[in-house]
């Protein structure tokens, strides 16, 4: 045990607890540990940073615009339409359908914004067939992650893998050599949801409005001041009414005038209407109030909270956005967006109060009013994704084929070995923007900044465990623990080791921590690191027991309504289930014998 050993492996000790704790954002995490590295003298400035050039890092770069120049054609908005409209025929044959569309997309493109695309169009088949929709997100992000173990693009952590296997002198895999594995991981996953899966799933999300969803009746009412109300006359910040109370006005209906979202420095008048949101304490407060009266009480809908300058939307936190750890007031959200707030469902909570200081997670979904003339800036907020309606953004529909026949040439040249994926996938995305399928600003958009430094870091640290021989020792004790029960059992062991450090941190990290590691198991024990290269890159890939573990899992918190122990009780078996396929399919297909 050398001191560059301890040090390489308290560093990623210390990662994995960050990872896992979220004390600090991953990309931040990964810039640390690379920084780190460089003043320990451990990796040089030129293994530092090598990660920013590295084959995995432009590649997934490039293929974050693939995706998103294919969006912009109104190609998945099209399937998704056309699939949703089987739910009508039969719920099964609907949600079959879903689930094949979503992976075959998910196997060549970035399947996070797959996902996003999916949720309003099956908010709406819910509301119509009168389901929960709680019983068709669940299996939709699950069959993301079938599909994008298929291909060699499949995911991130596929060209991670593959990258690292190839600097430590392993041939890399061909675009479709995992996809016996994938295709027969995805018929075991469909035909678990489909007979176990949607019947384990409980009725989170009722069908209804977004009133209704948000139980927001009992929280919503108007309030009119009388001429000796303390409050009229006064601005909104400083009058009695909000400031001793504390209440929210989303509206002032005056007259024949209706001021939506009013301004703090509104001025209060004799005879105002106020639409207010308050809890039932606030309420009899309210009571008590000389000068204010309530109006008849009715039942809140949609349309009767949305007036001609206004509308409720529902939005979630994205993945790796920035407003991750910060609170609404933090952000000025009202002034920066035009919009209230309503509700928020905070890690499987419903929220009405104190929202301005709560602290905002990735999957949090918010009940907003918004201006209608400031709901296209919401919209185009890379923090938000909106899945209360599907997008209406004009697509460039006469350029579907173009950016279909690109994708279709980018496959298609690296799976024959015409040239490498990252050259395919560069010229591919170049080609997208000089036809005319994606603008160049939007290109810059569509890439997720903090999964590029994600992977620069976390190569770093893979370059210091092979430099510092850390890999080596590591994979000495799981063979001294494991081996005993021969090769198979240590593929196994690396799959379930794979999978449960996936569920408690970004499966990027992951998939770096353990890749060398892998490898330098297979070399000690004299074995092909093909097999232990498969195990880690799908368990890598497969997170199903957490909402934290995969991004599309994030995405879907929120508006399933899911409580945390949803994904466990419907995830762990399937996760279960794949860990035993891969146990006995991954040494059928891949040789643990070397070749002579």
């Amino acid at each position: 045990m050398t001191f560059e050993i301890t040090f390489v492996l308290a560093v990623a000790v210390c990662a994995v607890i960050l990872f896992a704790t979220e004390k600090l954002s991953v990309d931040v995490v990964a810039i640390v540990v690379m920084v780190t590295l460089m003043a320990s003298g451990i990796v040089s400035p030129e293994e530092g940073i090598s990660g920013f050039s590295n084959k995995a890092t432009v590649t997934v770069a490039a293929m974050f615009i693939l995706s998103a120049g294919l969006f912009k054609t109104g190609a998945v908005n099209y399937l998704g339409t056309i699939t949703s409209r089987l739910f009508k025929r039969n719920f099964w044959v609907g949600l079959i359908s879903v689930m094949i569309a979503v992976a075959f997309f998910s196997a060549f493109i970035n399947n996070t914004p797959v996902v996003a695309i999916f949720i309003p169009i099956l908010l709406g088949v819910a509301k119509e067939i009168k389901a929960s929709t709680s019983k068709l997100l669940m299996p939709m992000s699950f069959a993301s992650m079938f599909g994008g173990v298929c291909t060699l693009i499949g995911t991130s952590t596929n060209i991670l893998v593959n990258s690292i296997a190839e600097r430590q002198g392993q041939p890399a895999f061909s675009m479709f050599e995992i996809a016996p594995l994938g295709v027969a991981m995805f018929l075991i996953g469909t035909t678990y949801m489909l007979l176990i899966g949607v019947r384990l799933i409980p009725e989170r999300r009722a069908e209804g409005d977004l009133i209704e969803s948000f139980h927001l009746h009992e929280y919503i009412t108007e309030v009119v001041l009388l001429e000796d109300s303390s409050s009229v006359g006064k601005q909104i910040k400083d009058a009695p009414l909000v400031k001793e109370i504390d209440i929210s006005i989303i509206e002032i209906q005056r007259g024949d005038e209706t001021i939506p979202l009013p301004a703090a420095d509104v001025v209060l008048k004799a005879g105002d209407v106020l639409r207010v949101r308050c809890d039932l304490e606030k309420f009899k407060k309210i009571q008590q109030r000389q000068g204010v009266v309530f109006k008849p009480e009715f039942q809140w809908r949609d349309e009767d909270i949305q007036s001609f300058d206004a509308k409720l939307v529902e939005g979630v936190i994205a993945p790796h956005s920035d407003f991750i750890g910060k609170t609404l007031k933090d952000l000025n959200f009202r002034g920066e967006f035009g919009a209230t707030v309503l509700a928020l469902r905070h890690r499987g909570v419903l929220m009405r109060e104190k929202l301005s200081e709560t602290k905002l997670d990735a999957g949090d979904a918010l009940l907003l009013e918004v201006r209608k003339r400031r709901f296209n800036q919401l919209r185009r907020s890379p923090a938000f994704v909106i899945i209360s309606e599907v997008q209406q953004e004009r697509f460039r529909k006469r350029k579907i084929i173009p950016a279909l026949l690109i994708i279709a040439g980018v496959i298609i040249t690296a799976s024959v070995g015409i040239m490498d994926i990252v050259a395919s996938a560069v010229i591919g995305s170049v080609l997208l923007v000089l036809v005319g399928c994606i603008k160049m600003e939007e290109a810059y958009k569509a890439i997720e900044w903090r999964i590029i430094f994600l992977l620069a870091g976390v190569l770093a640290l893979e370059a210091a465990m092979e430099n510092s021989k850390a890999g080596e020792l590591v994979s000495e004790q799981i063979i001294a623990t494991v081996g005993v029960w021969g090769p198979i059992a240590m593929i196994s062991a690396f799959y379930l080791m794979t999978f449960i450090l996936t569920e408690m941190m970004s499966n990027t990290a992951t998939a770096a921590l353990l890749t060398p590691v892998a490898i330098a198991t297979a070399n000690t024990l004299d074995l092909n690191p093909r097999p232990f290269l498969v195990a880690v890159m799908f368990a890598a890939s497969a997170s199903f027991m957490t909402p934290v573990g995969y991004q599309t899992n994030t995405l879907i918190y929120g508006p399933g309504q899911y409580r945390f122990a949803d994904f466990l009780k419907v995830g762990t078996p399937l996760n279960i289930l794949f860990w035993i396929t891969a146990t006995i399919l991954i040494p059928y297909f891949w040789p643990l014998e070397l070749m002579p």
